[in-house]
């Protein structure tokens, strides 16, 4: 099973991502758990394509590709963007008293896609970032 999604880099595409992946899960009959931890992460993955790698240019796109194999699920994000966009794949769990005792805003994101995803990949392809999940599912 697979499906694809395509669209601009706006905040306002974000809710179209999250159905998209919500109900590519459902209908593979994933439980609702599964499918909110996955679309948690996709939505943190595409969204700092948007904003950190495109500056919000509805000009640019990001391509998605679902794929359920058995219980494997491929994910794979691509920006168009004219900037490579690669940060860390395992992000280190932040220390969440200082970020508290802080006052910090973000930046727990990749943290918390490497915690629900078992595999998190950065990649150039074409001259575009690519971000490849992917998990096994119960």
């Amino acid at each position: 099973m697979q499906e694809r999604l395509r669209i601009s880099c706006s905040r306002e595409n974000l809710q179209q991502v999250r159905d998209f992946v919500r109900g590519f899960l459902l209908a593979a009959q994933r439980s609702d758990m599964v499918a909110n931890q996955v679309v948690l992460a996709v939505d943190e993955v595409v969204a700092n394509f948007i904003i950190h790698a495109n500056g919000e240019d509805h000009s640019q796109v990001v391509d998605l590709l679902l794929v359920l194999t058995g219980q494997r699920l491929d994910i794979e994000i691509e920006d168009h963007g004219r900037n490579l966009f690669l940060p860390a794949g395992q992000a280190p769990m932040p220390d969440l008293r200082l970020y508290i005792q802080q006052g910090r805003k973000g930046g727990m994101g990749m943290a918390l896609v490497s915690r629900i995803m078992d595999q998190v990949e950065f990649f150039e392809r074409n001259t575009h970032t690519v971000c490849h999940l992917s998990k096994l599912l119960a």
